[in-house]
């Protein structure tokens, strides 16, 4: 059975990495794809190679830490597919830095995108999906949202926050008004962000962690397992770990 065909999904943070792959993966079962991430180019390229392999994509540029911006999305989705029946919150933020450091503005952006970006795409979607009375929010969460880890503090408070968050989802939208509520929980993910951390000692210690890394297509082939059931079944939660990651 295929229960995602035609469905329109959308994808925040889809010009790269687990977004990127993510969207191809639900574009290959069928679906109608909307990718969204600040970088047009990676988003054009994505819609791009949906296409040529004849699946059906449009890409909207989106800054999810800005409520109207997120909003935009919606109606652009439904402008254009009439509907909304999956948001995968995806766009994310990862720095790396000890609680001395007073790291103040990396915190603050971390929290506006992993946050707050998932609540203000949540807040515009969700009156479509209650008057429709279904629908089905995935939340990238992570398994630093289960355990906390030095130099990660405040990234993995943000997901503590997701995982708490898409639970709270789950208990009162799905159990009342039929909409399902997903967190997939990736490890390390082969995403080429140690090169993007500009303090060294930061980056030794992920490049050293990034070793065991797995790549975005099998965090995208979770979230796929997840968004392709039947009305009646939610996945919870997954969490999806190298097999050689000790936490």
């Amino acid at each position: 059975m295929n229960f995602i065909n035609n469905k329109v999904v959308i994808v925040t943070g889809a010009s790269s990495g687990i977004g990127a792959a993510t969207a191809k993966a639900i574009a290959k079962r069928g679906a109608r794809v909307v990718a969204a991430a600040l970088d047009d180019s990676g988003l054009r390229a994505v819609v791009a190679e949906i296409e040529a392999e004849g699946g059906t994509a449009i890409s909207l540029v989106t800054d999810v830490t800005d409520p109207q911006s997120a909003q935009a999305l919606i109606d652009y989705a439904v402008e254009c597919f009439d509907t909304v029946d999956v948001l995968i919150n995806n766009a994310g933020l990862m720095f790396f830095s000890q609680w001395k450091d007073l790291a103040l503005d990396e915190w603050n952006q971390m929290i506006d995108v992993n946050i707050r970006g998932y609540l203000h795409t949540i807040h515009a979607v969700l009156p479509i999906m209650l008057k429709q009375g279904s629908g089905h929010i995935v939340n990238m969460a992570s398994l630093a949202g289960h355990v906390a880890h030095e130099g990660a503090g405040v990234y993995s408070a943000t997901k503590f926050f997701v995982a708490a968050m898409t639970d709270g989802l789950r208990k009162e939208l799905s159990v009342r008004d039929g909409i399902r509520a997903t967190a997939i929980s990736p490890g390390v993910i082969n995403t080429g962000w140690p090169a993007k951390l500009s303090d060294p000692e930061a980056r030794k210690s992920a490049e050293e962690l990034a070793k065991v890394a797995i790549e975005p297509e099998s965090v995208a082939s979770a979230v796929l397992y997840a968004v392709d059931q039947p009305d009646e079944v939610t996945i919870n939660d997954l969490l999806v770990s190298p097999t050689r990651q000790p936490w």
